[in-house]
């Protein structure tokens, strides 16, 4: 299988899923799980919660290998389509609990790095990396669209199947997304000059 494409081995580890052979599961997360994992904790922002959904979307497509159609999605898009369903299932939990007084954030739960090797990231993830704050702050679709875009490196028709949505409207999504974006960086830089100013010492 080493002479295969990763989505071509994708594809086959996911037949021998379908007809019962558990070590094709493990061939498939070494493939996508790091991939998945990091697209649920830069949405999520937590990343016990990653690791659970990252967990689920594994057993689902163990469960449902055998409806699995490759004429109809790529192995990636499927998977990540998945995690998309698992991710707003999650955050619905999380704000219902709040809401009930059942779960409260804790002190360490800040903005999450699930620490990728530096070495393979792209300048687009390193920049990524450091946006957490502001990604957070963004509607839940957009801040999607831009993290499988970025992160799992999918492509827009990739991204539209993954939200169940249109090419056209991921393009919207993703330059509101972006616009977004620079609208926080630029307020957080103009309150981070004005915060220096008033601790210069006055001549």
């Amino acid at each position: 299988m080493s002479d295969l494409s990763p989505p071509e081995q994708a594809q086959a580890l996911v037949a021998s899923m379908a007809a019962g052979d558990r070590s094709a599961l493990a061939g498939l997360i070494r493939l996508y799980g790091r991939g998945i994992e990091s697209f649920a904790a830069r949405t999520l922002g937590n990343v016990a919660d990653a690791e659970d959904v990252a967990q689920e979307v594994f057993l689902r497509a163990w469960r449902l290998a055998h409806r699995y159609d490759p004429a109809k999605a790529a192995v990636s898009t499927w998977l990540y389509r998945i995690a998309v369903n698992l991710c707003i299932d999650q955050r619905r939990r999380r704000g219902l609990r709040q809401f009930l007084g059942l779960d409260t954030p804790e002190l360490g739960d800040g903005p999450v790095d699930p620490a990728p090797d530096v070495e393979q990231q792209t300048d687009a993830r390193q920049r990524l990396a450091q946006l957490t704050p502001a990604l957070q702050a963004l509607p839940q679709r957009q801040r999607m669209a831009l993290l499988l875009k970025v992160v799992a490196e999918l492509d827009t028709a990739a991204v539209a199947a993954a939200l169940g949505t249109s090419p056209g409207a991921v393009e919207q999504l993703l330059v509101r997304a972006r616009g977004g974006l620079r609208a926080r960086l630029e307020e957080e830089a103009r309150q981070t000059r004005e915060n220096g100013m008033k601790g210069r010492p006055e001549r």
